[in-house]
């Protein structure tokens, strides 16, 4: 039975159940909590967590499923898969365990001819939680005997969200596949032998506080409960097919097969190259089915899932002998004709699916030549220090700037006889995450692969950066790229980069932002608005064509922006003078963590325990001003980095330096490490002025401040604003804090009185709401739209007082809704005739709050909810009488 006929036969049987055949969603998950989908529930958790009503009471779907946090695991066992299909029946509040469990055992025990899936009875086992005696009751009586019945703990058999809501016991089922998988016993014995093959998990409890996976808080039962089930669909095709794990299944393994073919590759003949085989077919599959459902390649988020993705699937066929060899193009073309049969949308999108995929392997392959030649330098510098492990800081080099997988540079390390630092590795690449830098990866490469940029690199070597000294320079352009490709021109009106062979242009970094300029070519003009370095030696100048047309080859005149540069470098400057004064006022603990040198303004973070206090922010300013008056050299040199150490130099925290170093000192008071342009002399900087000091993170401190000309004018400005409030207030300048304070004292008090006032009034009109109530299918309805300003408290105070004012033998539902600032808030509430009736303020108050553009929820006797559009409350409240009377009639 093929996977495709699976997927229809379980479909078909709940269609013919009174189910809904639910579509499968993307795999773009709709939750912001989430990357990609990654459970066949997904879809459906806004019903289970009650955020929505369901326009169905029963669902079924085969929903495309990715999870990667086992990724190292694919092709090593039996049962890992990035992706996979879950077929799935769903009950939201209808039926329970009682026909979830008949509905499970007919399926599976109903003979093929007959639409099931012929399942022998005495091979299949049941698990149940602990103490949850009526599903295993309900198991003995559908047909298992009670020895093929076993029960498990919370870790097994416990299902919840990891998130207060819907929670509860699971109940399994296992396929026995007999003696030659393992050892007897069922599933708490051996689960290779004994392989799950459905899960159905019932959803009974509110949970309130969730701790963990088996610590939690039950708050109650559900007063409606629900089921979730789910069945691997490559599961059920290995057991079904007689294959002994899912890379064998129909759809997997002809793209295993295809891949052996290409590689001459004899599958099953050898162990490491059946682990290669199973990664590409799985991978191949995962990649076109994400690539299929919109995602890109990229460097974050889930475009960097698929990047990683398929990369490891074009790096196993080198593995395989593929060599240079593209082969992606022909795997792609199986994937959609084998998951076609599921997913017709893959045979329309088939191109775009290839040029995506084939872009990728075209990026990467480059990535290997670049780093290939990178990593034999790195080797041989090894062998020549006559070292037996490659250094952690390579190994990360190669990967993080080159996209060098860490498992190439172990194998070809092997290959030469090394070893490679891998603990070290894996603890800068922790480091690296916590630093959150991979948006500052991207910002440096732009839309070109980083291959582009090694290759000119070996090319034309190393660029040459003169900006120290020239604001101008004459340089040859060596390099043009547009949309991240390479070009030999560009014409007026195109954006593009522009490589120099030698460049005054500074690059971004270190904390200092780039220069701006203009490029001049004989038939040119390119206007520069950034510079970045995207591999060591290489500067990128990006900007767009005002005039004539650029092309490699030209001769070209760069000259920077200078009143830029000067304000940056005095910037610069000054932040070295601050990271000084904290260190004096604070000790050296102060350490600076990161700097933003921008025009006329700089930020400087540094490490402290706590808030830093205004004495301390007014001391080091004035230190650091009275140097700007003694008006001290500014030197800058290159040394050793032992040299720089033994001089006392600091180093900024996370950067890494070379054997030698640059050194900017300011007479006594300063000396660092830094690549950074600054002034000639402190007294160019003119003035520095702290605005003030905030914390960023655990322990880390920033500073913002104003130099020069923006200080002084910052300044000035404050003072024209004293004047004023001085003249307003009839007070003296000292006088004024004692004074504001007075004024803003009163007017708290006067708020206050106000908001009484207002409450009053409020609820002061109850009487009167409650007898505008409607009949609405025999309940008393008021819907009500509160004066703007009335606050969220006295909404809800309000809609409780007109509930009370109900009767109460009869139904009642009571709407508020208002806007208290901006945005809009309702709230509901149901008494409890009306909650006999199916009336629940939670999902009222969730139908309106979507009206809204937002949402809501809470108990089902009084809810409250939100959104961003106050002018569709009318909407909102009808929506809500609409869902009254659809849940009454």
């Amino acid at each position: 039975m093929d996977s495709a006929e699976i997927a229809r036969r379980f479909l078909r049987f709940f269609e013919e159940r009174g189910h809904t055949v639910v579509p499968s969603a993307s795999l773009i998950a709709e939750d912001p909590t989430l990357l990609l989908v990654n459970a066949g529930m997904v879809p459906f958790k806004p019903y289970f967590l009650g955020q929505q009503k369901p326009p169905y009471k029963r669902a079924a779907s085969a929903q495309k499923v990715v999870r990667t946090l086992d990724i190292d695991e694919v092709g090593k066992t039996t049962r890992h898969a990035s992706f996979f299909q879950m077929l799935g029946n769903f009950s939201f509040g209808d039926y329970f365990k009682d026909q979830a469990i008949p509905f499970a055992w007919e399926l599976l025990t109903r003979p093929e001819s007959e639409g099931g899936f012929g399942f022998p009875e005495d091979r299949l086992w049941a698990t149940v939680y602990l103490d949850d005696d009526e599903a295993a009751e309900i198991w003995r009586k559908a047909g298992v005997p009670a020895e093929r019945i076993q029960r498990r703990d919370l870790a097994d058999n416990y299902w919840h969200m990891g998130v207060p809501g819907p929670g509860g016991p699971c109940s399994e089922i296992y396929y026995d596949r007999g003696p030659e998988y393992g050892r007897e016993g069922g599933p708490i014995a051996d689960e290779n032998r004994y392989l799950e093959v459905w899960n159905n998990v019932f959803m009974q409890f509110q949970l309130s506080a969730v701790r963990s996976k088996i610590d939690f808080d039950i708050a109650g039962e559900l007063p409606a409960k629900s089921v979730d089930t789910g069945m691997g669909l490559e599961r059920m095709a290995a057991i079904l097919q007689g294959v002994d794990n899912i890379y064998e299944i129909d759809t997997t393994y002809k793209i295993l097969e295809r891949a052996a073919e290409l590689t001459r590759t004899r599958y099953g003949r050898d162990g490491r190259a059946d682990v290669s085989l199973r990664v590409v077919a799985d991978h191949v599959r995962t990649g076109v089915m994400l690539v299929a459902d919109g995602v890109l390649p990229s460097n974050e988020g889930r475009g960097y899932v698929l990047r990683r993705i398929l990369r490891r699937a074009i790096r196993n066929l080198r593995l395989l002998g593929a060599g240079e060899e593209r082969y992606m193009h022909e795997l792609t073309a199986v994937t959609v004709e084998v998951m076609g049969r599921q997913y017709a949308e893959l045979k329309a999108d088939a191109p775009q699916i290839h040029g995506v995929i084939d872009a990728e392997e075209a990026s990467f392959l480059g990535t290997l030549r670049t780093g290939t030649a990178i990593f034999d330098v790195a080797a041989e510098e090894t062998k020549r220090k006559g070292r037996a492990t490659l250094a952690a800081d390579q190994a990360f080099q190669l990967h993080d700037t080159y996209g060098f997988p860490i498992d190439l540079t172990l194998e070809m390390a092997s290959e030469q006889g090394l070893r490679v630092d891998e603990e070290g590795f894996r603890r800068l690449m922790k480091e690296q995450r916590d630093r959150a830098k991979a948006d500052a990866a991207a910002k440096k490469t732009g839309n070109a692969d980083i291959s582009i940029f090694g290759t000119l690199l070996e090319k034309t070597g190393k660029v040459e950066f003169l900006g120290y000294d020239q604001v101008t320079a004459e340089a040859e352009v060596i390099g043009l790229l547009v949309d991240g490709a390479p070009v030999p021109a560009a014409g007026a009106g195109t954006s593009v980069e522009v490589v120099l062979g030698r460049t005054p242009f500074y690059a971004e970094g270190g904390g200092q932002l780039p220069d701006q300029g203009v490029i001049r070519t004989g038939g040119a003009e390119v206007e520069i608005v950034d510079v970045q370095s995207p591999v060591p030696g290489v500067v990128v100048h990006r900007g767009k064509v005002r005039s004539g047309e650029i092309r490699v080859g030209d001769q070209a005149q760069a000259e920077i922006d200078v009143e830029r540069r000067r304000a940056i470098s005095r910037s610069h400057t000054a932040t070295h003078l601050v990271h000084r004064g904290f260190r004096n006022a604070l000790g050296e603990t102060a350490a600076q963590a990161g700097s933003e040198n921008s025009p006329g303004r700089f930020r400087f973070d540094f490490t402290a325990a706590g808030a830093v206090p205004p004495s301390v922010l007014r001391d080091v300013e004035d230190e650091v001003n009275a140097v700007l008056i003694n008006d001290l050299r500014v030197n800058a040199f290159h040394t050793s980095q032992a040299e720089a150490r033994a001089m006392g130099a600091l180093a900024l925290f996370g950067e890494k330096y070379g054997d030698t170093v640059r050194i900017v000192e300011v007479g006594e008071y300063s000396r660092e490490l830094c690549g950074g342009t600054h002034v000639a002399s402190s007294g160019q900087l003119g003035l520095v002025k702290v605005l003030g000091e905030a914390s960023i993170g655990a322990g880390v401190r920033r500073v913002e401040a104003l130099v020069g000309l923006d200080a002084f004018r910052f300044l000035a400005k404050e003072s024209v604003l004293v004047a004023q409030l001085s003249d307003q207030l009839k007070a003296r300048r000292e006088e004024l804090p004692e004074r504001i304070e007075g004024i803003v004292t009163r007017l708290r008090s006067a708020e206050k009185e106000l908001a009484g006032l207002r409450s009053a009034q409020a609820l002061a009109g109850a009487g009167q709401i409650a007898e505008s109530a409607r009949d609405l299918h025999g309940a008393a309805v008021v819907t009500h739209r509160a004066p703007d300003g009335t606050s969220p408290d006295d909404l809800r105070k309000l809609a409780l007082d007109v509930r009370g004012r109900l009767p109460g033998d009869r139904a009642a539902v009571v709407v508020v809704a208002g806007v208290p600032g901006d945005r809009p808030v309702v709230i509901a509430a149901v008494n409890e005739a009306g909650r006999d009736r199916g009336l629940k303020a939670g999902l009222l108050v969730g139908v309106a709050a979507k009206a809204l553009g937002g949402g809501g929820g809470g108990k089902d006797d009084v809810a409250q909810g939100g959104g961003v559009r106050p002018e569709e409350i009318g909407d909102a409240l009808a929506a809500v009488e609409r869902s009254i009377t659809q849940t009454l009639s």
